[in-house]
């Protein structure tokens, strides 16, 4: 099968295209076909060779794919050749709370992933496809619908009515947006484009902050809030806006901390801050199959389309992960696999 291979650090340059193959299912595994797969930053960070426990083996990248199911295992109960399915970050995270061994692998950082015609995974790391989206559209779930749940809804506990601070207009901010809009939450969304603020108030925020003519956006969340300040803030961007995420945060206010855009090297952070206003900061590292599941059923019951900013051909995978790692994106960058 055609496939992208790339070793942790060989940067984007290092993509090589070329021959796989394709091993068997075992009892309880399924062949998928893939249509589309889509990126992540954690995919610009492989490239760099800094993300967490990588290997040095050149592996088939990305994590987030949606096909069709080929062939199955002997022992295969949950799906059968035909059915659409989406593939979780995790696949020995299954449901319940994390553990050591439950994220020891994910496709495309650890293990190989989906980059290429085919893949091989265990049943129960799948999920199904809601029946209005297309592949393109289901490949964005897997990795920003499930961290976006669990920081909304499995950890944050977020209920109709509450405030959420979404960070930037790229695929994690943007699904977050969505999800909280269905489930009736009150948005603020932020970003350096105005175009992309108003793209994002048609997709349901209820407010938006231009963070370069307003770059203390804290303080225009509270004054948003009446002082009260934000339920949860869903932290991206690391050292150099988790501090104003905190002072977003009202009294009892939760940041889950998900990604480091700005760098990962721990910021100035008053602790008085935290300790006073008696605010919680929570790592979130994506989340299990159930959230995945949980994800799928809200996008189906709501017909929520997830948004796709660009589509790029399989030849064309060095000019995706280059154009996610632009920042012009708005939405998800996926790459077409087959038709």
């Amino acid at each position: 099968m055609n496939a992208w291979k790339l070793k942790p650090g060989g940067g984007i340059a290092g993509l090589q295209r070329g021959d796989a193959a394709v091993r068997a299912p075992g009892p309880s595994e399924v062949v998928v076909k893939v249509h589309a797969a889509s990126l992540n930053y954690r995919d610009l960070m492989f490239a760099r060779g800094d993300y967490l426990g990588l290997r040095d083996a050149p592996l088939i990248p990305l994590c987030d794919g949606a096909g069709e199911v080929v062939e199955v295992g002997r022992e295969v109960t949950r799906f059968k050749p035909g059915d659409r399915v989406i593939n979780t970050y995790f696949p020995h995270w299954i449901d319940g709370g994390p553990g050591p061994w439950k994220v020891a692998e994910s496709p495309g950082a650890h293990i190989d992933g989906v980059l290429a015609e085919r893949f091989v995974a265990g049943e129960t790391s799948l999920a199904p496809i809601p029946a209005h989206l297309g592949y393109e559209e289901a490949a964005t779930l897997s990795c920003v619908g499930v961290t976006a749940w669990n920081a909304l809804f499995a950890d944050g506990d977020a209920k109709p009515g509450a405030t959420v601070v979404l960070l930037g207009t790229g695929g994690m901010s943007i699904c977050a947006l969505q999800l909280a809009h269905a489930a009736g939450l009150r948005t603020i969304i932020t970003s350096s484009s105005d175009e992309k603020l108003e793209r994002a108030r048609k997709l349901g925020a209820n407010e938006t902050i231009n963070y370069r003519r307003t770059p203390e956006w804290q303080d225009e969340v509270l004054r948003l809030t009446d002082g009260v300040g934000a339920d949860i803030v869903v932290e991206v961007g690391g050292r150099d806006t988790l501090p104003r995420s905190v002072a977003a945060t009202k009294m009892g206010g939760l940041v889950s901390i998900i990604g480091g855009v700005s760098g990962f090297a721990g910021p100035e952070l008053g602790l008085l801050a935290v300790i006073g206003g008696i605010k919680r900061l929570h790592g979130i590292m994506v989340g299990s199959r159930s959230m995945l599941d949980e994800v799928v059923k809200l996008v189906d019951a709501h017909r929520i389309r997830p948004v796709v900013d660009r589509v790029f051909s399989f030849e064309d995978a060095p000019a995706a992960y280059r154009h996610l790692e632009s920042g012009q994106h708005f939405g998800k960058v996926v790459i077409r696999v087959a038709p």
